[in-house]
């Protein structure tokens, strides 16, 4: 049972706001810049990630919708600052400054749904340093999350193949995460979530049936199937394996006929067992019935069952959890900043030279260059105006102008998107074996951007 519903309203629309999800050092650091008078210098910030985590080839943009409406609704209103003043988080001045503050800034960003590489710019944010610092905690919440759970997600619809992937991990995480991770995992290709805020919200198709539970609370499977029959249809899904799966299927046919629509294993030696339930349906007639296999799958398992008659996967646990990398490991570090306060004065590339953690100045733009065949060979990284040929593809688009939101879209584009993205990519990208990033990234040193 489907249910596709409408978009998110906006954060800011409901009165939320977003200001508190952040450390408290981004309001110290303020609080000194405005008494040192660099507060108002021109400042760069990019995110990005070193390295991606151990045998991925690439990694997935996720999470900028969420993050554009959390940057509208960013703001320090009479709560906010009634807990900094009494807590003694900020003094005077600067809770005058925070009660005006609007990101009045510029953003760009990879387009959600794109893929990433080793430091590639995925978020570059332009605006004063105070304005500009306060955004490092939210942003880096959001994009760590749902980079994470996206680019999982992704691997695991490139093991499914054509089959399509229901995402059930809602009981698994936070309450609020697991709503950000159905939305992630839906631009990777899954095809729909248990979760119903995850519909509400973002528009992600819902699926779901019943649960051990329900055949545990009638006085007999027999009973359970009926009744849910009766409720839901002959084309609903059956959960099997709650006693004897062989009996339960037999029980499943004589009451649905052989119109039933799935029956779902959760359990045992899934690909065996689909084995024998695919051939137990047919010797039933029941030809069409799809089978459904769930059970703390990831996408080694996923392509495991590669070669079983199985229609379609669950997958809960290692979704929500990044499959085995629960964050991307993105950071968000000033790249360039103005020398004055002053418009116009002259901006300088800064970098860290930290042992293990060091960062190149300058703002930088990408550049996915693409072969005659289609395919994406190096990621580019320059300092100065990209220069794309006819077949490659510039890959910062607009997020923000000014302070205003220039970069929402549908989830559909993003989605759309993704499903062009890894096209593009060599064969090598969709490996599960561990292995180096699909693409190299190169840096090239440009002039002055205009």
């Amino acid at each position: 049972m489907v249910h596709t519903p409408g978009l998110k309203v906006p954060l800011v629309d409901l009165g939320y706001r977003t200001a508190l999800l952040t450390d408290q050092y981004e309001l110290t650091m303020l609080q000194a810049a405005l008494r040192s008078g660099t507060a108002d210098r021109r400042a760069v910030f990019e995110v990005f990630a070193r390295q991606l985590p151990a045998g991925r080839r690439y990694g997935v943009v996720a999470g900028t919708g969420r993050l554009l409406d959390a940057i509208e609704a960013f703001r320090f209103e009479g709560p906010e600052l009634e807990f900094l003043n009494e807590h003694g988080i900020v003094d005077e001045p600067t809770a005058e400054w925070l009660e005006k503050y609007r990101f009045s800034g510029n953003i760009w960003g990879y387009a959600e749904g794109d893929c990433y590489f080793p430091n590639s710019p995925i978020l570059v944010v332009e605006g004063t340093f105070a304005e500009a610092v306060l955004l490092e905690t939210l942003a880096l919440s959001i994009l760590n999350h749902d980079c994470a759970i996206a680019s999982a997600a992704s691997r695991m619809a490139m093991a499914a193949g054509d089959r399509p992937l229901i995402e059930m991990g809602s009981r698994r995480a936070h309450e609020q995460a697991a709503v950000a991770a159905a939305r992630a995992a839906y631009i990777c290709g899954f095809a729909t979530t248990s979760n119903l805020e995850a519909g509400r919200s973002y528009g992600v198709p819902t699926a779901g049936t019943s649960a051990h539970s329900f055949t545990l609370l009638h006085d007999s499977e027999r009973h359970a199937f009926q009744a849910q029959l009766d409720s839901l249809g002959e084309s609903t899904t059956l959960l099997v394996d709650t006693y004897d799966v062989e009996r339960a299927v037999t029980t499943a046919v004589e009451l649905a006929g052989p119109a039933l629509g799935a029956v779902r294993i959760d359990s045992g030696d899934l690909g065996v067992m689909a084995r024998r339930v695919r051939a137990q349906l047919d010797s039933l007639g029941a030809h069409d019935t799809r089978i459904v296999v769930t059970g703390d799958l990831d996408e080694y398992g996923i392509a495991a069952l590669a070669a079983a008659p199985v229609n379609g996967y669950g997958v809960g646990t290692s979704l929500v959890t990044g499959s085995g990398a629960p964050t991307a490991s993105l950071v968000y570090k000033l790249v360039a900043r103005a020398d004055g306060p002053e418009e116009g004065a002259p901006m300088r590339p800064v970098a860290k030279r930290s042992t293990g953690k060091p960062s190149r100045g300058g703002r930088k733009a990408a550049v996915r260059r693409v072969d005659g065949h289609g395919t994406a060979h190096t990621e580019e990284v320059t300092t100065g105006e990209p220069t794309p040929g006819k077949r490659d593809r510039v890959l910062q688009v607009p997020l923000v102008r000014a302070g205003e939101v220039v970069g929402r879209e549908r989830l559909e584009e993003a989605r759309e998107r993704h499903v062009a993205a890894v096209r593009e990519l060599p064969a090598t990208a969709l490996q599960l074996s561990r292995g180096e990033p699909a693409i190299p990234t190169d840096f090239v040193n440009g002039g002055p951007r205009r």
